[in-house]
């Protein structure tokens, strides 16, 4: 719903703030005073081209803002489609705006963040429509109406399950096109992975492996180093040198000495533990020092193989992964691929029988969906009827147009195959004719005016519980009906009210009657300039401003008007 609007250097607006309310609300004036230039605002929120001529003589720069609250289903989609594209909004307000420069391009933010013009409008799009003069209605994008009539039915359930049954199908049809690759192609691919697959297997290569490798080649390398250092380590320890005492036997007469002076002196008890037990490790590792000397030897042939194993698994690496695990798991999905491919006349056979079950799963679903379209399209075109009957339209006709196309790869209704996507096989259109003796045209293609404002607004009294465009302006609503017929329309708006916000550009008293606010826009000067001026018009103003647009400013006009409330119910 839009909440605020903020105008600056707009046409002939200088600076304009409106604070708009819930349910109808409509404005007034008198021609040229700027009350289609608001709306021609709101239209630059929605995504319009902006034009430079638009920028208000002797400023640099237009703006518009509007500050929306988000609610309800739509309030939701607004919010995914802002998640999609990077944008927080953590609140239920969004902000749009937009700048236009004067010989520069414009600039379309939302919370803001510049963003492009297309985001703008496809978001703009979903929170207001535009009647009348303006370009921005939902009910004449084609793709829209097979979804006001499902809403209108009341179709979610059944659409949803044939979406459902699509997207499965989407997947099935996807391994079939895998399956079915270029036989070449896919003997090439068998060969190649059957070479991956025996080549990593016949490595039987072992997680760790690489590391205890490079270990043993820096020992081999270094073998004769390690030898010499390993010997003399080991003649510190234990020497065969009489006259050289080794450590272990300074450390064991270190601890002979220490026994003697414990025996005599308690209070060494603790350095003689720790003298036996620096002698019992230098003992394991005077041992442990004599094994891996043994372990030490010079062996070029050993040495050759570890380098050659290094070598094949650097070969590995650089085709199959950085790290040995890798290259087996590579070698793991090579032979689940390989498996798949062996195995494909098989899964073939299997995926042909699930995608002919679900062509002919979603052809009896979408059938059965196609004939309650029909049912409520019947009830839709006669219940709109009705509605132009009330507003003086009573020659006017409409239908709903649902057809199917055939296709030779579409699913199965009968003995026939038609064309189908995720909302079923029907393409759903609304045709009008707005005179008698006129035949039947999409509504796509109704030329604009007075009647095809009046068919919009009998389209969303009737679809106002399918169509969640949160906030409806009718600009211009009024061209070619007369005082009668207008307070049908303004009747009409109140009720359409009830379900949306509705904002109303209006000349005639009738409908402006109808309203729970109403706004008046005047033109005056200030500083020998044009300025559009806003005013909330309450009581005896907004009596006097309807005796005005009766043409009767007097006494008589304002009990006219008067009247006009109470009829209204607004009195």
């Amino acid at each position: 719903m839009l909440k605020e609007l903020r105008v600056r250097n707009f046409a002939i607006i200088d600076d304009l703030q409106v604070m708009f309310h819930a349910s109808f609300t409509v404005l007034t004036g008198e021609t040229g005073a700027g009350k289609s230039i608001i709306i021609d605002a709101i239209e630059l929120l929605l995504g319009a081209k902006a034009e430079q001529s638009a920028v208000r003589a002797g400023a640099s720069i237009a703006s518009v803002e509007g500050i929306f609250e988000l609610a309800g289903d739509i309030g939701a989609e607004v919010q995914q489609l802002l998640q999609a594209d990077g944008l927080e909004n953590d609140d239920n307000w969004l902000i749009l705006a937009r700048d236009i420069r004067r010989g520069g391009r414009s600039v379309a933010r939302i919370n803001g963040r510049a963003v492009s013009q297309r985001l703008l409008a496809d978001i703009g799009g979903r929170l207001v429509d535009i009647h009348g003069q303006g370009e921005h209605l939902s009910l004449l994008r084609l793709r829209n109406h097979i979804d006001l009539l499902d809403r209108y039915a009341e179709l979610s359930q059944p659409r949803a399950h044939i979406a459902a049954q699509v997207d499965t199908l989407a997947t099935v049809r996807r391994h079939l096109e895998t399956l079915r690759r270029d036989a070449r192609e896919l003997a090439r691919r068998i060969d190649l992975l059957s070479y991956q697959v025996e080549e990593i297997d016949g490595a039987q290569l072992q997680p760790g492996e690489e590391e205890a490798l490079e270990a043993e080649r820096r020992r081999l390398s270094n073998a004769e180093t390690l030898a010499n250092q390993t010997t003399l380590l080991q003649a510190l320890f234990d020497t065969d040198n009489d006259e050289l005492p080794s450590m272990l036997d300074l450390m064991g007469e270190a601890v002979a000495r220490l026994e003697k002076l414990a025996g005599i002196d308690p209070d060494l008890a603790e350095a003689l533990s720790q003298a036996q037990d620096l002698f019992e490790r230098m003992t394991d590792l005077s041992r442990e020092m004599g094994h891996y000397a043994d372990t030490v030897a010079y062996d070029p042939a050993r040495l050759v193989e570890v380098e050659e194993r290094l070598d094949l698994i650097y070969q590995f690496k650089r085709k199959y992964g950085d790290s040995i695990p890798e290259i087996i798991a590579f070698g793991e999905r090579a032979g689940q691929e390989l498996a798949l491919i062996a195995d494909s006349e098989t899964r073939s056979a299997e995926l042909e029988a699930q995608e002919q079950h679900l062509l002919q799963s979603i052809g009896a679903a979408a059938a059965e969906l196609s004939a309650a379209r029909q049912q409520a399209g019947q009830l839709l075109a006669q219940a709109i009827e009705e509605e132009l009957q009330d507003l003086r339209m009573s020659g006017a006709r409409v239908a709903v147009e649902i057809q199917q196309r055939p296709h030779q790869q579409g699913c199965f209704v009968g003995d026939a195959r038609f064309a189908f996507d995720a909302t079923g096989i029907d393409q759903v259109q609304f045709l009008v004719s707005a005179n008698p003796g006129e035949p039947l045209m999409p509504l796509v293609k109704v030329a604009s005016g007075g009647e095809t404002a009046r068919l919009m607004l009998a389209l969303k009294n009737v679809l106002s519980r399918a169509d969640d465009t949160p906030t409806l302006i009718f600009d211009e609503i009024d061209q070619g009906i007369g005082g009668r017929v207008g307070a049908i329309v303004g009747r009409k708006l109140a009720d359409l009210a009830q379900a949306h916000q509705v904002l109303c550009v209006t000349h005639l008293p009738q409908i402006a009657a109808y309203a729970n606010h109403h706004l008046a826009v005047s033109k005056g000067m200030e500083a020998d300039r044009t300025v559009t001026r806003l005013q909330v018009l309450e009581g005896a103003s907004r009596v006097a401003e309807l005796a005005a647009m009766l043409g009767a400013p007097s006494e008589t006009g304002r009990q006219s008007a008067q009247e006009l409330l109470v009829e209204a119910g607004r009195g």
